[in-house]
């Protein structure tokens, strides 16, 4: 672990061993900036216009993997993030902290973890009560990714009539979501959305009791695996996985259960990462089954 520099911020923590890299930036955040394998490309989406800055009155987008709260809100989940990030070293990584968002009465945090060999990271982000009333809501851990690449969140085993009469899962739909767009692929065990250019947005959310998401872009393959609890409420009519994409990236995102926090309490969300190289473009379930259940199963 070390400090460098990073397309304009000076400050900003660099976690690395022989398999991953990942850069957290400290001016501003709590954001990491920069996942890849050493020496190659950033598998997350970077907006060139807004890196090296702070300070800035509204919220940026910037890229990178970011931490929310659900329901979305347009001026709540909104609230800038622009200013200094705290960083304290803990075994095996990073405790980045946010200030105060004062308006909303909750602080955020995240740890950062990386194995000492495997690509693997373990992120750990914490929402707490700072202020004086209890408020619902929910974590809510978006990764914007580099463009060009596909999305892939795995479908549990199917059944067959008449043995399995009832439902055993939903999809959530937005108001803007398309069930035609040639992007958007629904097949028997997995569910894959590729981002291009010159796209319009779409969102697709999900019951996800595989609790895992991917995204394969670069001749890498991107895994988070999260915790489902199928007795919990979740947000956005029961989602603990969504999809977003337009046409500058795509975001694999993780929701946790909805909760009551009371003041001076805090919630957990955890996502373990993955970082995989040498995993070609993804574009059928064939290509699912053949390159990326293999690597699932070395995530365990």
């Amino acid at each position: 672990m070390n400090i460098v520099a990073y397309k304009g911020w000076s400050r900003n923590i660099r976690l690395a061993n022989k398999a991953v890299e990942l850069i957290a930036t400290l001016d501003v955040g709590p954001r990491v900036i920069h996942l890849a394998v050493p020496g190659g490309r950033n598998v997350m989406k970077n907006y060139p216009e807004m890196l090296g800055k702070s300070g800035e009155k509204a919220w940026m987008i910037r890229g990178g993997h970011r931490l929310w709260f659900a329901p979305e809100h347009p001026v709540a989940t909104y609230h800038p993030d622009n200013g200094p990030v705290e960083a304290r070293a803990i075994r095996g990584g990073v405790r980045l902290r946010s200030a105060p968002e004062v308006p909303n009465g909750i602080q955020k945090e995240i740890d950062v973890v990386l194995d000492a060999a495997r690509p693997h990271i373990r992120l750990t982000h914490r929402i707490r009560n700072v202020g004086r009333r209890t408020v619902e809501l929910a974590p809510w851990a978006l990764s914007v990714m580099a463009p060009g690449g596909t999305a892939i969140v795995g479908l549990p085993p199917r059944g067959r009539h008449p043995r399995d009469l009832l439902p055993n899962q939903h999809l959530v739909l937005w108001p803007y979501t398309d069930l035609g767009d040639p992007r958007l692929t629904v097949s028997t065990r997995a569910i894959l959305l590729r981002q291009q250019p010159r796209s319009k947005p779409q969102k697709i959310g999900l019951s996800n009791p595989e609790g895992w998401a991917a995204y394969a872009v670069h001749g890498c393959l991107f895994v988070k695996r999260f915790a489902f609890d199928p007795k919990a409420a979740y947000p956005d009519v029961g989602c603990n996985t969504e999809l977003f994409t337009n046409a500058d990236m795509l975001e694999v995102e993780s929701l946790g259960p909805l909760v009551r926090l009371a003041a001076g309490r805090t919630m957990e969300h955890v996502e373990d990462w993955y970082l995989f190289a040498g995993v070609p473009a993804i574009r059928t379930e064939a290509d699912v089954d053949r390159h990326v259940r293999p690597l699932l199963a070395r995530t365990r």
